[in-house]
């Protein structure tokens, strides 16, 4: 029933009680229920004008946040301001009852407080049913709705697998264009950079390794225990530790190589030069002869960075005893190798060799006490002690650095170390600017648009999978005092952080041959650290807001048929189960990175 229709029964009702004859009573409830049907009348126009009111706010609202994400990502101009609130308006209030609209917007940049504001006010009226009666046919209203960016700025890290599997069903080719391609994900967060600082992004391309640059041979935070070691020396290469063999002092030029992939994980070759020929025998002959050089570590796909010398003593001496083991085993000619006895008696003689490995600095053992391997002490105690220049100086370090020593490969440690690595797989040196085929190295934060993009568009497939090296290197590029140099932070703006990782396959190597042997990983050693480190990033807060200090998203690009199960470490490593991505298909890529480019918009626009 309509307010008029209201008014008209209640006139024709006062009417009749006034000509009534039952007496004033009535005539007084007439009167009483005047003001009685003005707070009725009242409540329903106030409550009409409360609707309208609403709808306009949403409108408002919806239409400040549009135009703060149309001006901070260049779409229009501070001049185009007003007509466009204007169409976003009229599109979004659609209440009917209201006339006399009127909307306002003005734009404030890089106010000191708020950083960029759009302030929206609006007004309008409705025509009153009842409060007319009483001399108010209109009910006027006005709302306002302010929106602000800029005092955040956006930081965000990119860990993208380059793995060999990458190459298959167009993945790498699709992830390019989505992140470098026009209108990717970089265009996206380029246009909500209006000032110096507002967006930084990071670009981490990670295999086995990540490569941090070869220049960076002279920096204090690196590690270069593993790298200058022996391989009889390795800390990380567990149950593929390799053994010095029992004749070790009689080993001399032209004996047969002592080592080979089923003892150790690698066989000899001619030169102390990386990745160099193979040979079945120490040379004998040249400047490395005598030189007992290993090949690549089939177990941990790295390569060594020095050689053991073989320094004759002159004295044929007992160099094996105490066990059946000992053997003459093809030491060369002018070994004059022999041997007495049996069993437990069995002992060997022959030209002995002072073995030292050409690295100065380190003092790994290299040898057997008297230059005697015996079955009751099969140790080797004898400190390296080479004294020339090294074969395999720092600078020819190619870059690789590969997980820290446990715990702290699954924290933001900013002091730990991280560990040279001579990273070699599938017959390359795949840090190596002179490779071909190059994991390519880390992009630190930058607003260098087209040098990202061109980080990008050169990344190819390489070796195998550790997220974990990739997620590890995506956290230090955020944080302030890591060894990327990350651009301070200014106290006065809040800061969005956020990492994103896609991968297309599972975690199959890491730095410790025990947990996977680049094909396959072994009992989820490597997904147990990755789950610890995603524990210990997701747990940090922002000290000025007490929320999470990141937000990660995750990837998983799955088109391997069979396909591979759904990675839990990668699901629960995301920030929320609607950042967790997992693609069929490679055409899925720039979907997902648009998606996730709108998120990281939403975050830009503080409010």
């Amino acid at each position: 029933m309509s307010g008029l229709s209201i008014v008209r029964r209640f006139t024709q009702s006062v009417r009749r009680f006034a000509s009534a004859s039952e007496g004033n009573i009535a005539v007084i409830f007439a009167i009483a229920l005047l003001p009685i049907l003005g707070f009725v009348g009242a409540a329903i126009d106030y409550s009409r004008a409360a609707n309208a009111r609403t709808a306009m706010q949403s409108a408002l609202d919806s239409t400040a946040l549009m135009l703060s994400k149309d001006l901070s990502s260049g779409t229009i101009t501070a001049a185009q301001i007003n007509a466009k609130a204007q169409t976003y308006f009229n599109a979004l209030f659609t209440n009917k009852e209201t006339s006399n609209i009127s909307i306002t917007a003005a734009y404030t940049a890089q106010d000191p407080s708020l950083g960029s504001t759009i302030v929206l006010t609006g007004s309008g009226q409705i025509t009153t049913d009842i409060m007319q009666v009483v001399g108010f046919p209109t009910m006027s209203f006005n709302t306002s709705s302010t929106t602000a960016w800029g005092t955040s700025r956006l930081r965000v890290a990119m860990a993208l697998d380059n793995t060999g599997s990458m190459s298959a069903d167009g993945k790498i080719t699709a992830l390019k264009n989505a992140v470098a391609g026009t209108g990717g994900l970089i265009d996206q967060l380029s246009k909500l950079s209006q000032n110096p600082g507002d967006v930084y992004i990071s670009i981490v391309p990670f295999a086995k390794d990540v490569n941090v640059g070869q220049s960076n041979y002279n920096q204090n935070w690196i590690d270069w225990t593993d790298w200058l070691n022996p391989p009889t020396q390795q800390p990380n290469n567990g149950s593929y530790q390799a053994t010095l063999p029992s004749n070790w002092h009689a080993v001399g030029p032209g004996a047969t190589c002592p080592f080979s992939n089923s003892n150790g994980g690698f066989t000899c070759t001619t030169t102390p030069v990386n990745a160099s020929s193979t040979t079945s025998r120490v040379p004998s002959s040249g400047t490395y002869s005598g030189y007992i050089c290993p090949s690549v570590d089939a177990n941990s796909h790295t390569l060594y960075n020095g050689c053991w010398t073989s320094e004759p003593t002159n004295t044929i001496e007992t160099f094996c005893s105490g066990s059946s083991s000992c053997s003459c085993n093809n030491l060369g000619t002018g070994a004059s190798c022999t041997c007495t006895g049996s069993g437990s008696t069995k002992s060997c003689s022959a030209f002995t060799y002072v073995h030292n490995w050409t690295q100065p600095t380190v003092t790994a053992n290299v040898g057997f006490a008297n230059h005697r391997w015996t079955a009751s002490n099969p140790t080797p105690t004898v400190a390296n002690n080479y004294t020339a220049t090294s074969t395999n100086p720092l600078n020819t370090w190619t870059g690789c650095v590969t997980d820290r020593t446990q715990p702290d490969d699954a924290s933001g440690s900013l002091t730990a170390k991280f560990p040279a690595n001579q990273y070699y797989e599938n017959s390359t040196s795949y840090c190596s600017n002179s490779s071909s085929t190059q994991l390519e190295p880390i992009i630190p934060l930058s607003s260098s648009w087209s040098s990202l993009k061109t980080a990008i568009n050169a990344m190819q497939p390489t070796g195998g999978t550790n997220q974990v090296i990739g997620l590890a290197w995506a956290w230090q590029s955020l944080m302030v005092g890591s060894p990327l140099a990350v651009p301070a932070e200014d106290g006065l703006y809040t800061y969005n952080r956020a990492i994103i990782i896609l991968s297309d396959g599972l975690n199959t190597e890491d730095r410790w041959p025990d947990y996977g042997d680049g094909s396959t990983q072994k009992n989820g050693s490597i997904d147990a650290r990755q789950t610890l480190l995603c524990q210990n990033l997701k747990a940090l807060k922002d000290p000025k807001n007490g929320g999470p200090m990141y937000t990660v998203f995750t990837i998983q690009v799955n088109t391997s048929s069979p396909a591979d199960p759904t990675s839990t470490v990668l699901q629960n490593c995301a920030s929320s189960p609607d950042k967790f991505y997992m693609l069929t298909s490679s055409t899925q890529i720039v979907t997902a990175f648009n998606s996730i480019g709108t998120q990281l918009t939403a975050l830009r626009v503080a409010r």
